[in-house]
Order: C-alpha cells, then structure tokens, then sequence
C-alpha cells in the first residue's frame, strides 16, 4: 500500500521546518524541507539549499559577524531510515542538542560538540517516540520538546561554557521535526 495516497490532503510534505537565529532574535522565515537532504550555509560556491548569507540581518554585533562570516559551507541535514544526521561541512565546530542522543532519564540535556568534516545522528524518531510519555512534564509544557535539534555555529553553550542558553549564541539554528 502506498502510504502517500493514504495520507490527509491537507498534510504538508515537509518533513522538518529549520528557523535561524541571531542570539534572541529570528532572522529570515521558517525555511520548510521536502527534500531528503538540505544544505545549511553561509557561502557555498554553486550552493544549493538555506543560504544564511542572503538573510537581512539586522544585528550589528560584532561577534555575530563573525560567528556569520565563519559559517562557510555550513553544515548538512540529511533524512535517513534511521533517523536525522547532521554533517559539518564548516571549518568550525558545531553545537547540537537533541532528546535523542542523551539517556532518557537524565535531566539536563548535553550539548554535543561535532568538529569539521564530521556527522552526528542528531535525531531519531524511534527515541523520539519512545520519550513522549503521556505523564510527562516537559513533553506537555513544550509539544515540540522531543522533535526538536538545536545547533550552534562556532560557539558552544550549556554546563560547560560561559553562554548556558543557545538563545546567547551569536549564530544556531532550530530544526523542527514534523511528527507525523
């Protein structure tokens, strides 16, 4: 049976919508993914994908510029069978949080640290399911808490850095999974 003719009609095909932003503020609009990989990036030569560097920024910070300009090639999300994976593709690290790659009974969620040219499977749905318990706290204060990655360019945040939030990250993303 093929599963697209029994899909609603009113479904959307995406299959993640990814926001970037600067510190607290959203810059561009939501960007929606239907194809199974998607290139996230400041400057590509012949790129093809979310291109950062043609978002009007309104954010003079110098160390958002910065952070900015050393994007480069970005990073790579591609859908697989068993999950989500992010390849760095930029000459600086990368910053991911995500449900899925921690133990599911810690309380605090780690930030991974993915250095250049290499991939992390930042999101599975299996774990992801399996963590949607119907008594659970976090789950109901925030629907989208298990389907959600964040990732920050260059500069990392949490337990072991200055910045504990990724909202004082000059440059991160937030990927949003569509649960369906």
């Amino acid at each position: 049976v093929d599963s697209q003719v029994l899909q609603d009609p009113g479904d959307r095909s995406h299959w993640c919508v990814v926001a970037y932003w600067e510190e607290k503020t959203r810059v561009g609009r939501l960007y929606s993914v239907q194809e199974p990989s998607l290139d996230i990036f400041y400057d590509l030569p012949q790129g093809n994908g979310f291109c950062l560097g043609q978002l009007n920024s309104d954010n003079k910070s110098q160390l958002v510029q910065k952070v900015r300009s050393k994007i480069g090639y970005g990073i790579q999300l591609t859908k697989e069978v068993d999950g989500v994976w992010v390849y760095n593709r930029s000459s600086y690290p990368i910053f991911i949080k995500s449900a899925t790659l921690d133990n599911p009974d810690s309380r605090t969620l780690l930030v991974h640290k993915v250095f250049p040219g290499f991939s992390i499977k930042a999101f599975d749905y299996e774990k992801a399911y399996s963590l949607q318990r119907p008594n659970d706290h976090e789950f109901m204060q925030q629907p989208w808490t298990g389907f959600t990655v964040q990732i920050s360019f260059v500069k990392g945040w949490g337990q072991c850095y200055t910045r504990q939030f990724i909202s004082s990250c000059p440059c991160w993303l937030e990927v949003i999974f569509n649960n369906r």
